[in-house]
Protein backbone atom coordinates (compact mmCIF):
# COMPACT_ATOMS: atom_id res chain seq x y z
CA UNK A 1 0.00 0.00 0.00
CA UNK A 2 1.20 3.45 -0.87
CA UNK A 3 0.95 6.01 1.99
CA UNK A 4 0.75 9.75 1.34
CA UNK A 5 -0.05 12.88 3.35
CA UNK A 6 -1.83 16.03 2.18
CA UNK A 7 -1.74 19.38 3.99
CA UNK A 8 -4.14 22.26 3.25
CA UNK A 9 -5.85 25.24 4.99
CA UNK A 10 -9.15 23.33 4.90
CA UNK A 11 -10.12 19.67 5.05
CA UNK A 12 -12.01 20.08 1.80
CA UNK A 13 -8.91 21.30 -0.03
CA UNK A 14 -6.78 18.50 1.36
CA UNK A 15 -9.36 15.91 0.27
CA UNK A 16 -9.55 17.52 -3.15
CA UNK A 17 -5.77 17.21 -3.55
CA UNK A 18 -5.99 13.52 -2.62
CA UNK A 19 -8.79 12.75 -5.08
CA UNK A 20 -7.09 14.68 -7.87
CA UNK A 21 -3.84 12.74 -7.50
CA UNK A 22 -4.96 9.29 -6.36
CA UNK A 23 -8.57 8.98 -7.50
CA UNK A 24 -11.53 7.34 -5.79
CA UNK A 25 -9.56 4.24 -4.75
CA UNK A 26 -7.63 6.21 -2.09
CA UNK A 27 -8.54 5.51 1.53
CA UNK A 28 -8.24 8.13 4.31
CA UNK A 29 -6.33 6.51 7.15
CA UNK A 30 -6.26 9.46 9.54
CA UNK A 31 -6.83 13.19 9.96
CA UNK A 32 -5.42 15.80 12.30
CA UNK A 33 -5.41 19.52 12.86
CA UNK A 34 -2.10 21.36 13.08
CA UNK A 35 -2.42 24.55 15.08
CA UNK A 36 -0.36 27.43 13.70
CA UNK A 37 2.06 29.44 15.81
CA UNK A 38 0.36 32.74 16.63
CA UNK A 39 3.67 34.51 17.14
CA UNK A 40 4.59 33.74 13.51
CA UNK A 41 1.10 34.58 12.34
CA UNK A 42 0.65 31.02 11.05
CA UNK A 43 -2.85 29.71 10.44
CA UNK A 44 -4.38 26.35 11.40
CA UNK A 45 -3.82 23.54 8.79
CA UNK A 46 -5.54 20.22 8.14
CA UNK A 47 -3.49 17.07 7.42
CA UNK A 48 -4.92 13.83 6.04
CA UNK A 49 -3.03 10.52 5.81
CA UNK A 50 -4.06 8.47 2.75
CA UNK A 51 -3.44 4.91 1.63
CA UNK A 52 -3.89 3.39 -1.87
CA UNK A 53 -3.19 -0.20 -3.00
CA UNK A 54 -1.66 0.71 -6.36
CA UNK A 55 -0.56 3.95 -7.87
CA UNK A 56 -3.25 5.08 -10.25
CA UNK A 57 -2.70 7.50 -13.10
CA UNK A 58 -5.58 9.80 -13.74
CA UNK A 59 -6.12 12.76 -15.97
CA UNK A 60 -5.97 15.86 -13.74
CA UNK A 61 -8.59 17.81 -15.68
CA UNK A 62 -10.99 14.90 -15.34
CA UNK A 63 -10.19 14.59 -11.64
CA UNK A 64 -11.29 18.14 -11.04
CA UNK A 65 -14.79 17.12 -12.05
CA UNK A 66 -15.00 14.17 -9.65
CA UNK A 67 -17.79 14.21 -7.15
CA UNK A 68 -16.08 13.98 -3.77
CA UNK A 69 -18.76 15.67 -1.66
CA UNK A 70 -20.10 12.50 -0.03
CA UNK A 71 -16.63 11.32 1.09
CA UNK A 72 -15.73 14.82 2.18
CA UNK A 73 -18.81 15.10 4.37
CA UNK A 74 -18.21 11.76 6.03
CA UNK A 75 -14.57 12.63 6.70
CA UNK A 76 -15.54 16.05 8.00
CA UNK A 77 -17.91 14.38 10.44
CA UNK A 78 -15.13 12.03 11.60
CA UNK A 79 -12.77 14.97 12.05
CA UNK A 80 -15.38 16.93 14.03
CA UNK A 81 -15.87 13.96 16.33
CA UNK A 82 -12.12 13.69 16.86
CA UNK A 83 -11.70 17.41 17.59
CA UNK A 84 -14.71 17.97 19.84
CA UNK A 85 -15.23 14.49 21.25
CA UNK A 86 -18.98 14.59 20.54
CA UNK A 87 -21.37 13.97 17.70
CA UNK A 88 -22.21 17.29 16.05
CA UNK A 89 -25.44 15.95 14.61
CA UNK A 90 -26.51 14.99 18.08
CA UNK A 91 -25.79 18.54 19.30
CA UNK A 92 -27.80 20.11 16.50
CA UNK A 93 -30.66 17.71 17.12
CA UNK A 94 -30.45 18.39 20.86
CA UNK A 95 -30.59 22.14 20.26
CA UNK A 96 -33.70 21.71 18.13
CA UNK A 97 -35.32 19.67 20.87
CA UNK A 98 -34.30 22.12 23.61
CA UNK A 99 -35.57 25.18 21.73
CA UNK A 100 -39.25 24.56 22.54
CA UNK A 101 -38.28 23.71 26.11
CA UNK A 102 -36.48 27.03 26.49
CA UNK A 103 -39.48 28.87 25.06
CA UNK A 104 -41.73 27.05 27.51
CA UNK A 105 -39.48 28.16 30.38
CA UNK A 106 -39.66 31.78 29.17
CA UNK A 107 -43.45 31.57 28.80
CA UNK A 108 -43.81 30.13 32.31
CA UNK A 109 -41.64 32.90 33.75
CA UNK A 110 -43.69 35.59 32.02
CA UNK A 111 -46.91 33.93 33.13
CA UNK A 112 -45.65 33.91 36.71
CA UNK A 113 -44.75 37.61 36.53
CA UNK A 114 -48.17 38.50 35.12
CA UNK A 115 -49.88 36.54 37.91
CA UNK A 116 -47.79 38.36 40.53
CA UNK A 117 -48.66 41.72 38.98
CA UNK A 118 -52.36 40.83 38.87
CA UNK A 119 -52.30 39.76 42.52
CA UNK A 120 -50.51 42.96 43.61
CA UNK A 121 -52.94 45.21 41.73
CA UNK A 122 -55.92 43.32 43.16
CA UNK A 123 -54.55 43.63 46.69
CA UNK A 124 -54.18 47.38 46.16
CA UNK A 125 -57.82 47.55 45.01
CA UNK A 126 -57.26 48.52 41.39
CA UNK A 127 -60.45 47.95 39.40
CA UNK A 128 -60.68 44.68 37.46
CA UNK A 129 -61.23 46.44 34.13
CA UNK A 130 -57.99 48.40 34.56
CA UNK A 131 -56.06 45.27 35.57
CA UNK A 132 -57.41 43.44 32.53
CA UNK A 133 -56.34 46.30 30.25
CA UNK A 134 -52.82 46.40 31.75
CA UNK A 135 -52.31 42.63 31.56
CA UNK A 136 -53.59 42.58 27.98
CA UNK A 137 -51.14 45.32 27.06
CA UNK A 138 -48.23 43.57 28.79
CA UNK A 139 -49.09 40.21 27.19
CA UNK A 140 -49.00 41.75 23.72
CA UNK A 141 -45.59 43.32 24.30
CA UNK A 142 -43.74 40.65 26.33
CA UNK A 143 -41.53 39.77 23.35
CA UNK A 144 -39.91 43.22 23.48
CA UNK A 145 -39.64 43.49 27.28
CA UNK A 146 -36.55 42.31 29.15
CA UNK A 147 -37.07 40.58 32.49
CA UNK A 148 -35.32 43.38 34.37
CA UNK A 149 -37.57 46.02 32.82
CA UNK A 150 -40.89 44.24 33.34
CA UNK A 151 -41.96 46.24 36.40
CA UNK A 152 -40.72 49.52 34.93
CA UNK A 153 -42.76 48.88 31.80
CA UNK A 154 -45.82 48.16 33.94
CA UNK A 155 -45.40 51.43 35.88
CA UNK A 156 -44.94 53.32 32.63
CA UNK A 157 -48.14 51.75 31.26
CA UNK A 158 -50.02 52.68 34.42
CA UNK A 159 -48.72 56.25 34.27
CA UNK A 160 -49.94 56.72 30.71
CA UNK A 161 -53.46 55.84 31.88
CA UNK A 162 -53.66 58.26 34.83
CA UNK A 163 -54.62 61.88 34.04
CA UNK A 164 -53.24 64.63 36.29
CA UNK A 165 -53.32 68.43 36.23
CA UNK A 166 -51.65 71.43 37.89
CA UNK A 167 -53.09 74.47 39.62
CA UNK A 168 -52.23 77.30 37.25
CA UNK A 169 -52.83 80.88 38.29
CA UNK A 170 -53.12 83.85 35.95
CA UNK A 171 -51.52 86.76 37.81
CA UNK A 172 -53.08 89.26 35.40
CA UNK A 173 -56.56 88.60 36.83
CA UNK A 174 -58.21 87.34 40.00
CA UNK A 175 -58.66 83.57 39.93
CA UNK A 176 -61.51 82.04 41.92
CA UNK A 177 -61.29 78.41 43.03
CA UNK A 178 -64.05 76.50 44.79
CA UNK A 179 -63.65 73.20 46.63
CA UNK A 180 -66.70 70.93 46.75
CA UNK A 181 -67.39 67.48 48.13
CA UNK A 182 -69.25 65.36 50.71
CA UNK A 183 -69.31 66.18 54.42
CA UNK A 184 -66.16 65.45 56.38
CA UNK A 185 -63.71 64.95 53.51
CA UNK A 186 -61.49 67.85 54.62
CA UNK A 187 -62.32 70.66 52.21
CA UNK A 188 -61.64 73.44 54.75
CA UNK A 189 -58.27 71.92 55.70
CA UNK A 190 -57.31 71.62 52.03
CA UNK A 191 -58.22 75.26 51.46
CA UNK A 192 -56.11 76.32 54.45
CA UNK A 193 -53.10 74.42 53.09
CA UNK A 194 -53.45 75.82 49.58
CA UNK A 195 -54.03 79.36 50.86
CA UNK A 196 -50.87 79.35 52.98
CA UNK A 197 -48.77 77.85 50.19
CA UNK A 198 -50.10 80.46 47.76
CA UNK A 199 -49.35 83.31 50.14
CA UNK A 200 -46.02 82.28 51.63
CA UNK A 201 -44.35 80.33 48.84
CA UNK A 202 -45.85 81.91 45.72
CA UNK A 203 -46.23 85.41 47.23
CA UNK A 204 -49.83 85.74 46.04
CA UNK A 205 -52.54 87.92 47.53
CA UNK A 206 -55.19 85.53 48.82
CA UNK A 207 -58.80 85.92 49.95
CA UNK A 208 -61.23 83.42 51.52
CA UNK A 209 -64.99 83.15 51.11
CA UNK A 210 -67.09 80.66 53.07
CA UNK A 211 -70.60 79.60 52.14
CA UNK A 212 -70.62 76.87 54.80
CA UNK A 213 -73.16 78.49 57.10
CA UNK A 214 -74.93 75.23 57.86
CA UNK A 215 -72.28 73.20 59.65
CA UNK A 216 -71.78 74.04 63.32
CA UNK A 217 -68.40 75.65 63.91
CA UNK A 218 -67.40 75.72 60.22
CA UNK A 219 -67.25 79.52 60.04
CA UNK A 220 -65.27 79.71 63.30
CA UNK A 221 -62.74 77.16 62.00
CA UNK A 222 -62.00 79.20 58.88
CA UNK A 223 -62.08 82.52 60.76
CA UNK A 224 -59.45 81.33 63.26
CA UNK A 225 -57.25 80.19 60.38
CA UNK A 226 -57.64 83.53 58.57
CA UNK A 227 -56.62 85.46 61.69
CA UNK A 228 -53.55 83.29 62.29
CA UNK A 229 -52.42 83.39 58.66
CA UNK A 230 -53.43 87.03 58.13
CA UNK A 231 -55.59 86.13 55.12
CA UNK A 232 -58.76 88.17 54.63
CA UNK A 233 -62.04 86.27 54.89
CA UNK A 234 -65.71 86.93 54.04
CA UNK A 235 -68.98 85.01 54.44
CA UNK A 236 -71.76 84.57 51.87
CA UNK A 237 -75.17 83.73 53.33
CA UNK A 238 -77.01 83.78 50.00
CA UNK A 239 -75.98 83.29 46.35
CA UNK A 240 -76.76 86.98 45.83
CA UNK A 241 -73.89 87.85 48.20
CA UNK A 242 -71.26 86.32 45.95
CA UNK A 243 -70.82 89.04 43.27
CA UNK A 244 -70.20 91.82 45.81
CA UNK A 245 -67.72 89.68 47.77
CA UNK A 246 -65.82 88.82 44.60
CA UNK A 247 -65.76 92.54 43.81
CA UNK A 248 -64.50 93.24 47.32
CA UNK A 249 -61.54 90.91 46.69
CA UNK A 250 -60.80 92.19 43.17
CA UNK A 251 -57.30 93.20 44.25
CA UNK A 252 -56.46 89.60 45.18
CA UNK A 253 -54.60 87.18 42.94
CA UNK A 254 -56.50 84.20 44.27
CA UNK A 255 -59.84 83.62 46.01
CA UNK A 256 -60.68 80.27 47.62
CA UNK A 257 -64.35 79.43 48.18
CA UNK A 258 -65.14 76.94 50.94
CA UNK A 259 -68.47 75.21 50.27
CA UNK A 260 -70.74 73.29 52.58
CA UNK A 261 -70.36 69.52 52.61
CA UNK A 262 -73.33 67.90 50.97
CA UNK A 263 -74.76 64.41 50.65
CA UNK A 264 -74.48 63.57 46.97
CA UNK A 265 -77.87 61.86 47.13
CA UNK A 266 -79.65 65.14 47.91
CA UNK A 267 -80.00 66.74 44.48
CA UNK A 268 -81.44 70.00 45.85
CA UNK A 269 -78.35 70.52 48.04
CA UNK A 270 -76.04 70.19 45.06
CA UNK A 271 -78.20 72.62 43.12
CA UNK A 272 -77.86 75.11 45.97
CA UNK A 273 -74.05 74.92 45.81
CA UNK A 274 -74.20 75.35 42.05
CA UNK A 275 -76.18 78.59 42.48
CA UNK A 276 -73.48 80.08 44.73
CA UNK A 277 -70.67 79.09 42.34
CA UNK A 278 -72.55 80.34 39.28
CA UNK A 279 -73.14 83.70 40.99
CA UNK A 280 -69.42 83.91 41.78
CA UNK A 281 -68.47 82.87 38.22
CA UNK A 282 -65.72 80.60 39.57
CA UNK A 283 -62.77 79.78 37.33
CA UNK A 284 -62.05 76.32 38.75
CA UNK A 285 -64.10 73.89 40.80
CA UNK A 286 -62.26 71.00 42.44
CA UNK A 287 -63.90 67.91 43.92
CA UNK A 288 -62.45 66.68 47.23
CA UNK A 289 -62.96 62.99 48.11
CA UNK A 290 -61.76 60.75 50.92
CA UNK A 291 -59.21 58.20 49.61
CA UNK A 292 -60.38 55.57 52.11
CA UNK A 293 -63.97 55.67 50.84
CA UNK A 294 -65.26 52.51 49.12
CA UNK A 295 -65.17 52.51 45.34
CA UNK A 296 -68.92 52.06 45.14
CA UNK A 297 -69.49 55.24 47.16
CA UNK A 298 -66.79 57.12 45.25
CA UNK A 299 -68.49 56.25 41.96
CA UNK A 300 -71.71 57.75 43.28
CA UNK A 301 -69.99 60.89 44.61
CA UNK A 302 -68.06 61.48 41.39
CA UNK A 303 -71.18 61.09 39.27
CA UNK A 304 -73.59 63.12 41.41
CA UNK A 305 -71.21 66.04 41.98
CA UNK A 306 -70.92 66.56 38.24
CA UNK A 307 -73.93 68.81 38.82
CA UNK A 308 -71.52 71.48 40.15
CA UNK A 309 -69.22 71.12 37.12
CA UNK A 310 -65.89 70.27 38.77
CA UNK A 311 -62.85 69.75 36.51
CA UNK A 312 -60.34 67.95 38.75
CA UNK A 313 -60.09 66.05 42.03
CA UNK A 314 -58.15 66.20 45.30
CA UNK A 315 -57.79 62.97 47.28
CA UNK A 316 -57.81 63.74 51.00
CA UNK A 317 -56.85 61.59 54.01
CA UNK A 318 -54.42 59.57 51.93
CA UNK A 319 -52.52 58.72 55.12
CA UNK A 320 -55.62 56.94 56.47
CA UNK A 321 -56.12 54.65 53.47
CA UNK A 322 -54.78 51.07 53.41
CA UNK A 323 -54.69 50.90 49.59
CA UNK A 324 -54.52 53.49 46.81
CA UNK A 325 -56.13 51.73 43.87
CA UNK A 326 -59.20 53.98 44.13
CA UNK A 327 -57.08 56.97 43.12
CA UNK A 328 -56.35 55.30 39.79
CA UNK A 329 -59.89 53.94 39.51
CA UNK A 330 -61.51 57.36 39.77
CA UNK A 331 -58.98 59.06 37.49
CA UNK A 332 -59.11 56.40 34.77
CA UNK A 333 -62.74 55.22 34.84
CA UNK A 334 -64.27 58.69 35.25
CA UNK A 335 -61.51 60.48 33.28
CA UNK A 336 -60.97 63.02 36.08
CA UNK A 337 -57.45 64.50 36.40
CA UNK A 338 -55.90 64.37 39.88
CA UNK A 339 -54.51 67.68 41.16
CA UNK A 340 -53.40 67.10 44.77
CA UNK A 341 -53.10 64.49 47.49
CA UNK A 342 -53.80 65.64 51.05
CA UNK A 343 -52.07 63.34 53.49
CA UNK A 344 -52.46 64.75 57.01
CA UNK A 345 -53.58 67.66 59.19
CA UNK A 346 -50.37 69.72 59.18
CA UNK A 347 -50.78 73.09 57.43
CA UNK A 348 -49.35 73.64 54.85
CA UNK A 349 -47.00 70.63 54.68
CA UNK A 350 -49.44 67.77 54.22
CA UNK A 351 -50.50 68.35 50.64
CA UNK A 352 -48.60 67.39 47.50
CA UNK A 353 -49.07 68.02 43.80
CA UNK A 354 -48.83 64.87 41.70
CA UNK A 355 -47.82 63.56 38.31
CA UNK A 356 -48.74 60.25 36.59
CA UNK A 357 -45.46 58.50 37.51
CA UNK A 358 -45.84 59.43 41.18
CA UNK A 359 -49.38 58.05 41.28
CA UNK A 360 -48.45 54.86 39.38
CA UNK A 361 -45.71 54.13 41.94
CA UNK A 362 -48.05 54.96 44.83
CA UNK A 363 -50.81 52.67 43.58
CA UNK A 364 -48.52 49.72 42.72
CA UNK A 365 -46.20 49.91 45.73
CA UNK A 366 -48.96 50.68 48.22
CA UNK A 367 -46.55 53.00 50.01
CA UNK A 368 -47.02 56.74 50.36
CA UNK A 369 -43.39 57.19 51.35
CA UNK A 370 -40.51 55.03 50.10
Amino acid sequence: MQIKKYLAPTLKEATHQMKTELGLEAIILGTRVIEGEKRFNMKKMYEITVGVDQPVRINKSAAQNLDYNSNFNSELEKLSNKIYGKDQKQNISSEKINQPERQQQIDKKIEKQLKEITYTLEMHEVHKSIIKSLIHHLTNTTASIEDTNFENYLLSSMATMIPTTELKINKNKTTTIALVGPTGVGKTTCIAKLAVISKIIHKLKVGLISIDTYRLGAIDQLRIFSEISDIEMAIAYEPEDMPKLIKKFKGKDLIFIDTVGRNQKAKENLESIHKYLSAAQVDKTILVVNTATSMRTLNDVVEKFKAVKYSSVIFSKVDEAVAYGNIMNVAVIHKVPVMFLSNGQVIPDDIVSVDPSFLANLVYSGKLYK
